[in-house]
């Protein structure tokens, strides 16, 4: 689950960094050579829930500064990687950008205009809708039949042949804490920081809301499982 959303932020960081042409190849290998440490870790594996809950963790470390003219995005190290300062001259060059500096702590602070942003979260949005889509095709999946989300992603509705909230199996719970992952991914790229993402199940025969899901309480539930 969280692989996906690593995956995307990592495109984000390859588009900002002037090398989006390869993006997705290098996303992939990236998000591969994640989960193979995960899974070393063996702590990690034991407890999905949990990796969601440090994989949301991380995504509220990228912080969004929206000014009258420009944006400033400070993406944390972990999703960097090795880069030197002349590099990111570099890249503002090539790009346009206003200003990208490596801090002390292995982050970057980009200064990008508002026109550059919007592309960015063009890119963002354009991968989420991917993703619901990879929810509904995948090919473990064989109750989730749709996917549908407002347009900040802070409201989802999974629609599915499950008729009560005990037929809800993993795919949806699963399907729920990716999508909680996306929306919060949303909003840190967009700067509108979001206290909940809310997730409802709706039966495809009946048109009804069998289940309801939020971001908030995942800690909640997670420490009472």
């Amino acid at each position: 689950m969280k692989t996906r959303v690593i995956a995307m932020i990592m495109v984000m960081i390859l588009v900002l960094s002037g090398i989006a042409g390869c993006g997705s190849k290098d996303a992939e290998s990236a998000t591969k050579q994640d989960t193979t440490e995960a899974g070393d870790g063996g702590d990690n594996s034991d407890d999905p829930q949990d990796e969601d809950m440090k994989a949301l963790e991380a995504i509220g470390d990228v912080e969004v500064d929206k000014g009258l003219f420009n944006v400033t995005l400070n993406i944390p190290a972990d999703f960097i990687g090795e880069i030197t300062q002349e590099e990111l001259d570099k890249t503002v060059k090539e790009k346009g950008y206003k200003s990208a500096k490596l801090n002390a702590d292995g982050s970057v602070t980009y200064v990008i205009n508002k026109e550059q942003h919007k592309e960015m979260l063009e890119g963002v949005n354009k991968s989420i809708d991917e993703g619901l889509a990879e929810i509904v095709n995948a090919e473990d999946n064989s109750s989730i039949t749709n996917v549908t989300a407002n347009d900040d992603y802070t409201s989802f509705t999974i629609t599915t042949k499950s008729t009560s909230n005990d037929d809800i199996g993993l795919n949806e719970t699963f399907a729920a804490l990716t999508l909680y992952m996306y929306g919060g991914m949303y909003g840190a790229f967009s700067g509108e920081r979001v206290d909940n993402v809310h997730v409802d199940f709706v039966n495809e025969a009946t048109g009804k809301v069998i289940s309801s899901g939020d971001s908030k309480n995942m800690e909640n539930d997670e420490g009472g499982e």
